[in-house]
C-alpha cells in the first residue's frame, strides 16, 4: 500500500499543487517551512546510505567520472541555452540553470531499480554528486546566471553545507551506528522525502498563482526539454563510449533526474518565488518522464542487463 502511494508521487504532486493554485492563502503562510522540509529529504536520503557508497566510486570509478563530467556540465549549459532560446528573464533564468546546477535527484535510485538500471552505480553516482553540488551549484550559478542577476555565491555555499552536506553526513553516521534503527525506518523514508517535496511544491505554487498561467507554460515547455535532453545526452554519451546498456541507463536517469526540490529551495531563499516555478515544475515531470522511461526499459529482456559494469569499467 504504501509502496503505492510513493510510486503515485506526481499525481499527488499535480493534486495538491492544483488545490494551492486555487486555495493560494492555505499555504503561502508556510513559505519558511521550504527549507527545513528540504532538509529532511536530506537526511532520509542520507539515511538510506552507508560510508560503502561512496568507497564504491572507486570501483565504478569510470562511469561515475563519465556522469557526474556529463551531469555538470551538460544540465547547466542546456538549460542557459534553452533560457536565451525562449528569452526568459532574468529570475526566469536563474531557475532554470538552478535546476540545471544541482545534483542528482533523490528518485533516481528507485527509478533505475525499476528500469533495470545499476543500482549500486546510480547510489555512488548520488552520493558523490550531492557532496560535489554542495561546491559546484552555487559556482554554476555564478558562473552562467550570474550575468544577468547577482547570485550571492558564499551564502550559497553555507547554505548548502547546512540543507545538504551536514543532513546527509548525518544521516550516514546514523545509518552507521544505528542501522537497526534506519532498517526499520527504511519503508517509510520515501514516504517522508516524497510527502516533504510535495508540500514544497504546492507552497511555491501557491506564492506564484497570480503570475502561473501566464509564464507557466514558456517554463514547462523548457523543463521538458530540459529533462529530455538531459536523459538522451546521459544515454547515448555513453553508448557512443561503447559502455554496457546497464550503466547507459543509469547515468542517462542519473543526469536527467535533477534534485529539483534543493534548486526550488535556493531559489526561494536567495531569489524570489519566480525564480522557484523551474525547480517546481521540473519536481513534477522528471518523475513522470523517469517512470514513464523506467515502465518502457523494464519490459526489455532481463539477459540484455546482466553486464558487470564494476568488472568492465573498474579500470582507467
Amino acid at each position: 500500500m504504501l509502496g503505492t502511494v510513493i510510486r503515485l508521487f506526481p499525481l499527488w504532486a499535480i493534486l495538491l499543487s492544483l488545490f494551492a493554485y486555487q486555495q493560494p492563502a492555505l499555504f503561502i503562510d508556510m513559505k519558511s517551512a521550504i527549507v527545513p522540509l528540504l532538509t529532511v529529504v536530506m537526511l532520509t536520503m542520507g539515511l538510506t546510505l552507508k560510508p560503502q557508497d561512496f568507497l564504491d566510486v572507486v570501483k565504478n570509478r569510470r562511469a561515475v567520472s563519465i556522469g557526474i563530467l556529463l551531469q555538470f556540465t551538460v544540465m547547466p549549459m542546456v538549460a542557459i541555452v534553452i533560457s536565451l532560446a525562449l528569452g526568459f528573464n532574468p529570475e526566469q533564468t536563474v531557475g532554470m540553470v538552478l535546476v540545471g546546477s544541482v545534483a542528482g535527484g533523490t528518485a533516481s535510485n528507485v527509478i533505475c531499480y525499476l528500469a533495470k538500471g545499476d543500482v549500486a552505480l546510480s547510489i555512488s553516482m548520488t552520493a558523490i554528486s550531492t557532496l560535489l553540488g554542495v561546491f559546484l551549484t552555487p559556482v554554476l550559478t555564478g558562473a552562467l546566471a550570474g550575468l544577468s542577476v547577482e547570485v550571492p555565491m558564499a551564502a550559497m555555499l553555507m547554505s548548502l553545507i547546512k540543507i545538504v552536506l551536514l543532513p546527509v553526513i548525518g544521516g550516514v553516521l546514523i545509518n552507521s551506528f544505528l542501522s537497526g534503527l534506519t532498517q526499520r525506518l527504511l519503508p517509510v523514508l520515501p514516504f517522508i522525502s516524497v510527502s516533504a517535496i510535495v508540500v514544497i511544491i504546492a507552497i511555491v505554487v501557491a506564492l506564484n498563482a497570480a503570475s502561473l498561467a501566464v509564464i507557466g507554460p514558456a517554463i514547462a515547455l523548457a523543463v521538458i526539454l530540459h529533462n529530455g535532453l538531459g536523459l538522451a545526452a546521459g544515454y547515448y554519451a555513453c553508448r557512443l563510449l561503447g559502455m554496457p546498456e546497464i550503466v547507459c541507463r543509469t547515468i542517462a536517469i542519473e543526469v536527467g533526474l535533477q534534485n529539483s526540490g534543493l534548486a526550488t529551495a535556493l531559489a526561494m531563499k536567495f531569489f524570489t518565488p519566480v525564480a522557484a516555478i523551474p525547480g517546481t515544475l521540473f519536481s513534477i515531470w522528471h518523475n513522470i518522464s523517469g517512470s514513464l522511461l523506467a515502465a518502457y526499459w523494464s519490459k526489455t529482456p532481463q539477459e540484455k542487463c546482466q553486464t558487470k559494469p564494476s568488472a568492465d569499467f573498474s579500470k582507467g
